[in-house]
């Protein structure tokens, strides 16, 4: 896989997680929206970690310099 992500992404990615998760559990939004929610959350922290969005594949976008690695 060939990374797509630049640093600021993956940064505003995990900054949401982080959001999404204490949203969550500090009981504020519940239920479904809750569990989507930190689904949505586990999927930017994975793609943060790998450095790849296969969205961003299917869309052509690439934030990712060679400067960020």
């Amino acid at each position: 896989m060939k990374k797509n992500m630049g640093n600021l992404d993956k940064i505003t990615r995990i900054m949401l997680a982080v959001v999404f998760a204490a949203l969550y559990f500090n009981e504020i939004t519940s239920g479904t929206i809750g569990l989507i929610l930190v689904v949505v959350g586990g999927v930017f922290l994975a793609t943060s970690f790998i450095g790849f969005c296969p969205l961003y594949a299917i869309l052509g976008i690439n934030t990712f310099t060679k400067d960020e690695e």
